[in-house]
């Protein structure tokens, strides 16, 4: 433990079952190993769809617990907290998803979850306060109060009640935000303004971020550092513009070789996307993961899996540093 990481990740590993009665195991984590510092930054982690990133992300969040490991913010193990120390975790750590529809109950006001983060989490009381508070964090988003007021999730477009779900989240002023690709469902012309956004909450109002996505391009735009996954395992972790410009592990420099043309991402997104039944016996591997596609393979990346090589100030795992 150190008083210099927000947040430590030490072996975490989460195992989930499939098949008849979930009998046939597979780690979607598999023993991974984090450090963040504790200074306001945006780390990225970043890989193709089902590499475990997701997954990764409820943990930290304490929705699902670990398999095995320990997960530490500020110190505090999060499997440990007490009630006390619960609220104040979600105070300071808060979530934004890729689907906002899976975030607000249908049935329920959108501006429900608003003031109910106001007076739970600040102790707004005072409905004209939390009103102003409220209506000046939706601005942020290019919304209002008033814009929300009386609404459903059903009367939203999926890009706008992203915005109120990132509002939602911003409301309890947070020292590190979890966003799951929190940019997909927004359309071009909004989405370079949340991510700007992102860096000005970085650098005005010292909020961390851990940055989940599959976009390269955004993750080279906004990132500070980063992590590449791969079938639950990290590769290579370190400052972002090394990471993707010198790609020293066979994966990420053929994860960002392989990057199509702009308006052929769709279609390319996809065809990378494989049924998750076809990908299982790629989690289990006991050995390197990515072996059987690596044109560097040698016997020892089928005989154990590499620990992380410190390659200049870049973490790699990948026996070609050993």
């Amino acid at each position: 433990m150190s008083e210099n990481f927000m947040l430590q990740i030490i072996d975490v590993s989460k195992v989930f079952g499939y098949g008849f009665l979930g009998r046939i195991k597979f780690p979607a984590v598999d023993h991974v190993f984090l450090n963040i510092e504790d200074k306001p930054k945006i780390f990225t982690i970043a890989g193709e769809s089902g590499c475990g990133k997701t997954t990764l992300a409820r943990m930290i969040l304490g929705i699902i617990e670990p398999s095995s490991g320990t997960l530490l913010y500020r110190n505090k193990n999060l499997q440990k907290l007490s009630s006390k120390d619960k609220l104040w975790f979600l105070k300071e750590v808060q979530g934004v998803f890729q689907d906002p529809y899976d975030t607000f109950n249908p049935l329920k006001r959108v501006e429900t979850y608003l003031f109910e983060a106001a007076r739970n989490l600040l102790g707004l009381k005072n409905h004209e306060e939390a009103s102003k508070y409220i209506d000046d964090t939706l601005k942020l988003m290019g919304l209002s109060l008033k814009d929300v007021k009386g609404k459903y999730p059903r009367e939203f477009s999926g890009g706008e009640l992203q915005r109120v779900s990132i509002a939602r989240a911003l409301i309890s002023k947070p020292k590190l935000m979890v966003v799951d690709e929190p940019v997909s469902m927004i359309d071009a012309s909004m989405r370079m303004n949340i991510l700007n956004m992102f860096k000005d909450l970085r650098d005005n109002d010292e909020i961390s971020f851990i940055y989940i996505t599959h976009d390269l391009a955004t993750a080279y735009y906004i990132s500070d550092d980063m992590a590449i996954m791969y079938r639950g395992v990290i590769v290579e972790t370190g400052p972002a513009e090394r990471v993707l410009i010198e790609r020293h592990h066979p994966y990420t420099k053929a994860l960002i070789d392989a990057l199509p043309e702009y308006v052929k991402r769709s279609e390319w997104l996809i065809k990378k996307t494989k049924p998750p039944g076809m990908e299982i016996k790629e989690f289990v591997i006991p050995y390197c993961k990515y072996a059987h596609l690596c044109q560097f393979k040698m016997h020892i990346c089928t005989q154990k899996r590499p620990p992380m090589f410190d390659v200049n100030g870049v973490k790699v795992s990948c026996w070609l540093y050993q």
